[in-house]
């Protein structure tokens, strides 16, 4: 293994009090968007992947996280690495040997102090990397960033996904696994659920973002089905998982894990019963209602239709009448001019039989 030398102070991680590995990781938007800028700065269309840090802290979760969070019953914010910011390292490996490799550190601790001028209370709270799955050197990677925080994160971020519906990343921390036949324990990545989770000045830079990329020749109305069909399909693939989880429990190849039995059961109680009459008769009424609201815009689509339709037989009708009145004035025109050329004609000839007499005369 080869990596760079620091030379200016580490920072220290905490030592007050026992410090738990996270339980689930919020990651932003911004992370996302910086990651695919790296990537598709230095490892386009390569095999390579890159390396970088992530900033956030731990239980420092924003006000629309916390909510989210809080909505299931038994969980708090505590645990949760809220991971707000990032920046991308140095990175280098053989792809030959991956157990070498090179990280410079003093990019990384000038870097963060930087970043710490301009946030306070974002701290190093692990790294990501573009994967996209995790490789032999990555433990190692991990012990490095153990000198910054006790129990630093790798995210792995696809940044080519090939399912649109899922989320594009993958949360890890190192935990010591312990085996039951007395083997020594040994360094190993366990997965945390992720999510995406965004503030409210976020979700606005996003909607800009996305509004900027889309096809302009688009309408609105088949942009809005492209959307309702993407969820469908989502809410599609997650319940073929939830499907085939239940399906490898009751086979016997999984135990039973009561969260997420508790969390199904959840889902399950919030749906609407649809055996209710009231609830079918309110159904009815404002399927009617809309309908109705559609039935009127047709006729009125309809009349304003057949209202430019007229309008416009009107307007080539007076076109028409005009083009004929300029053909009829050009036409009496013409024959006018033709009558003066006709006479002018005359006259010059009429002169010149009076200059032919009067010479006859003269001689």
């Amino acid at each position: 293994m080869a990596t760079a030398v620091a030379t200016t102070p580490v920072v220290p991680a905490a030592t007050s009090g026992p410090i738990l590995p996270p339980t689930s990781v919020i990651v932003h938007p911004l992370v996302l968007l910086s990651a695919t800028d790296h990537y598709m700065r230095v490892a386009k269309d390569t095999s390579k992947r890159v390396v970088g840090v992530l900033l956030g802290a731990k239980e420092m979760v924003g006000e629309r996280d916390t909510l989210r969070i809080a909505s299931h019953e038994g969980q708090s914010t505590a645990g949760v690495v809220n991971i707000t910011n990032s920046f991308a390292l140095p990175f280098e490996e053989d792809d030959k040997d991956p157990r070498i490799w090179f990280l410079d550190h003093n990019y990384l601790e000038n870097m963060f102090a930087m970043f710490k001028k301009v946030n306070a209370r974002e701290r190093i709270v692990g790294w990501y990397s573009t994967g996209p799955k995790i490789r032999s050197s990555d433990l190692e990677i991990n012990e490095v960033f153990k000198k910054y925080t006790r129990h630093p994160v790798l995210a792995i971020i696809d940044v080519q996904p090939e399912d649109d519906m899922a989320i594009p990343t993958d949360a890890y921390v190192s935990v010591e696994e312990v085996k039951d036949d007395g083997t020594p324990t040994r360094r190993t990545f366990q997965h945390l659920p992720s999510e995406i989770g965004a503030e409210e000045a976020e979700e606005i830079g996003v909607e800009h973002l996305l509004r900027d990329i889309k096809d302009t020749t688009v309408s609105t109305l088949a942009e809005k089905i492209s959307t309702k069909l993407n969820s469908l399909r989502g809410l599609r693939s997650r319940l073929e998982e939830i499907h085939q989880y239940l399906e490898t429990v009751e086979g016997g190849k999984m135990p039973v894990n009561h969260e997420i039995t508790f969390l199904m059961q959840e889902v399950f109680n919030l749906l609407p019963n649809l055996n209710v009459e009231e609830l079918v008769r309110a159904f009815s009424v404002k399927t009617n209602d809309m309908l109705l609201v559609i039935y009127i815009s047709s006729l009125v689509r309809s009349v304003v239709a057949l209202h430019n339709l007229i309008n416009n037989k009107l307007t080539l009708k007076e076109a028409e009448n005009e083009s004929d009145k300029d053909k009829a004035k050009k036409k009496d025109e013409d024959k006018k001019k033709d009558k003066e050329d006709d006479k002018k004609k005359g006259d010059k000839e009429e002169g010149k039989d009076d200059k032919k007499e009067k010479e006859d005369k003269k001689k």
